[in-house]
């Protein structure tokens, strides 16, 4: 059997600029790339030392297969943070948590909480709306 490995999972963006910076200097991913521009523009982060571990940030309307009413459903959606979400690892939840909580564009969804079912956990959104969960390690 061949060995297989998460390489890259999408996110949607709404505001890249806003996007970039919370996933930049909020969460301390660096920027891999970053392609288009405009309303189009699609931005690859990741952590530090990990290059086979990605998040695309991409524009959530490029398809031009999609209808206005899908338009408008997948928009709904992440105005109520339904819509995109993530799970992260760290090493110290509660030092993350600190960090990450006074970023300006991060909105605590959650605080750092054991969890009934063994794990320490927290969450935020992002400026698109994404839920981020931060899970200890």
């Amino acid at each position: 059997m061949t060995q297989m490995t998460i390489h890259t999972t999408a996110l949607p963006l709404v505001d890249a600029e806003a996007s970039l910076t919370f996933w930049r200097d909020a969460i301390g991913f660096e920027v891999r790339s970053e392609v288009g521009q405009g309303d189009m523009r699609w931005i690859t982060v990741g952590p530090e030392g990990k290059p086979d571990t990605c998040i695309l940030l991409q524009p959530p309307f490029a398809d031009p297969g999609l209808s206005d009413t899908e338009r408008e459903t997948i928009s709904d959606l992440m105005a109520k943070g339904s819509f995109g979400w993530i799970l992260l690892a760290s090493d110290d939840v509660d030092a993350d948590f600190a960090r990450i909580q006074a970023h300006p564009l991060a909105e605590v969804i959650q605080e750092p909480a054991d969890q009934p079912y063994g794990v320490r956990d927290c969450a935020f959104r992002d400026p698109a709306g994404n839920t981020v969960r931060l899970r200890q390690v």
